[in-house]
């Protein structure tokens, strides 16, 4: 049995809106899902006030693909703001589909749906309304509309491939510069981002080992026990009734040792990995913000150049001047556009750093306290258990005192 996860923005969370408050609010719940064919698929339901809804209340059916597909259409549109993770494919074909796979994406699409839901501007998103509201006939057509790099036009593909081979081989060249910002205060911000990730994983790590040292303990306490009733069936008296009380507490402690192991899983481990993929969403609107800033500086050196290339042209009153510089206005024009590009990205990304402090801080802080309670609880429990045989033992002890 998987215990219920409970984080920021997911169906969980204590912060998750009323349906009684006046407040607008957008409330999403996944449920039930279900193996088809080579994938899962799971019931979305809604509760929202949001007047653009049609109706407070809907259920649809969404397989992993469409999670994909609105997780893309949000990456594309909202650069600054971090958009939540998803929980990665299994790779192992025998795991795919077990019961505790399925729960475990279930809850982690959950939380990822309910993080967009509870987004100030994501929660705002028409392909949001697509994924919650449509049939899956429209949300198939939506998917097939998809734009990227296969879908685009064949002269944007050329122009995209010539822009690749220039790049590839001014660096091979070495004629092209890295151009990068030299902002101390964000120099530092990456360098937090990539220590938090690295200790974030080894964390996720020692988890892992922690839930799977729990499972092994319960197994071997299991067969212990089975081993030692045995050995009291044969004995046969009051001591061999000592020993098979003895077995069945051991039975009884790998029972509370395996459920503990899925409440580490569920509640300590999958946070923290959770938190990991977080991280990495972080550094891909990091990149985005490194893309826009090269953009913006590379667009007006390119300005500067076509201004002073009008210059001599107006100096020698060439015929070409008038066509340079309506290319001058254009290129001028977009680059003012690369840089409130990069400007935008730079102040979201500022605002969704305090949101994501803010979060992972109720986040963890409730994760490492729950870890922290349910071991202690387990720890009690364990005590009692052998605290409580002591007395049917202590006849055949005294003996040897």
């Amino acid at each position: 049995m998987i215990a219920k996860r409970s984080l920021s923005g997911s169906s969980q969370s204590p912060r998750s809106p009323s349906s009684s408050t006046s407040e607008p609010f957008l409330h999403v719940t996944v449920t039930d899902p279900v193996k088809l064919g080579n994938g899962v698929q799971a019931y979305i339901s809604y509760r929202t006030n949001f007047p653009e809804y049609q109706g407070q209340e809907k259920i649809v059916i969404r397989r992993y693909s469409d999670f994909v597909w609105l997780r893309d259409r949000l990456c594309e549109k909202y650069k600054g703001i971090f958009i939540p993770p998803l929980p990665e494919k299994s790779a192992v074909e025998k795991f795919r589909f077990s019961a505790e796979f399925i729960e475990l994406r279930r809850t982690a699409l959950d939380i990822f749906v309910n993080r967009i839901a509870s987004h100030p501007q994501l929660q705002q998103s028409e392909d949001l309304r697509i994924f919650l509201q449509e049939d899956e006939d429209t949300m198939e057509r939506a998917r097939s509309l998809e734009m990227g790099i296969f879908k685009k036009k064949p002269a944007d593909l050329m122009q995209m491939i010539k822009d690749v081979q220039t790049r590839v081989t001014d660096v091979v060249l070495g004629k092209e510069k890295p151009v990068e910002e030299s902002d101390p205060e964000y120099e530092k911000l990456k360098q937090y981002i990539f220590e938090l990730e690295e200790h974030l994983a080894e964390a996720q790590k020692q988890a892992f080992r922690l839930v799977k040292r729990h499972r092994e303990l319960g197994q071997s306490l299991s067969d212990f026990g089975k081993a030692v009733k045995l050995l009291g069936a044969c004995e046969g008296n009051s001591l061999g009734k000592a020993f098979s009380d003895f077995g069945m507490k051991a039975e009884i402690l790998s029972y509370k040792l395996q459920n503990e192991a899925d409440n580490v899983l569920m509640n300590f481990e999958e946070p923290l990995k959770d938190y990991v993929r977080a991280v990495q969403s972080i550094k891909a609107t990091m990149a985005d913000r490194a893309n826009a800033f090269r953009q913006q500086c590379e667009l007006t050196e390119t300005a500067k150049l076509k201004e002073i290339n009008l210059e001599r042209l107006m100096l020698a009153r060439s015929e070409k001047a008038a066509e340079a510089e309506i290319e001058c206005k254009e290129l001028k024009a977009e680059s003012e556009e690369a840089t409130r590009r990069f400007e935008t990205i730079v102040k979201l990304m500022n605002q969704e750093m305090v949101r994501f402090q803010e979060e992972k801080t109720m986040d963890m802080g409730f994760t490492f306290h729950e870890f922290a309670k349910g071991q202690a609880k387990l720890a009690n429990e364990i005590a009692d258990a052998w605290r409580g045989l002591l007395p049917k033992l202590d006849a055949y002890s005294s003996s040897r005192r």
